[in-house]
């Protein structure tokens, strides 16, 4: 049983930084890509960061390249999602999700983690 456990949300002004963490277990993910996605009330859910767990390769939204850092540290099969310089807009439920490979949909989804940016 795959499961994606997010932490480190909360509440911080804008201007602040927060880390996420996405604890993965249930299986190997050597073969997986991760991601960050995130849903602002009202808004449909966006992509925000991704990760090839197999590659290292990382790539990221145009609202958030610059100022986000996505990371793995396999030991610990934990995905963090380093956050600063945040805005306002920021705000959101931030999930992780995983997918096989080259697989067009991710498979797995945390339950999410809030982040409320002040202004």
């Amino acid at each position: 049983q795959v499961q994606l456990v997010e932490s480190g949300g909360g509440l911080v002004q804008a201007g602040g930084s927060l880390r996420l963490s996405c604890a993965a277990s249930g299986r190997t993910f050597s073969s997986y890509a991760m991601a960050w996605f995130r849903q602002a009330p009202g808004k449909e859910r966006e992509f925000v960061a991704r990760i090839n767990w197999y590659d290292s390769r990382t790539f990221y939204a145009n609202s958030v390249k610059g100022r986000f850092t996505i990371s793995v540290d396999n030991a610990k099969n934990t995905m963090y999602l380093q956050m600063n310089s945040l805005k306002p807009n920021d705000t959101a439920v931030y999930y992780c999700a995983a997918k096989k490979g080259m697989a067009l949909q991710y498979d797995y989804w945390g339950q999410g983690t809030q982040v409320t940016v002040s202004s």
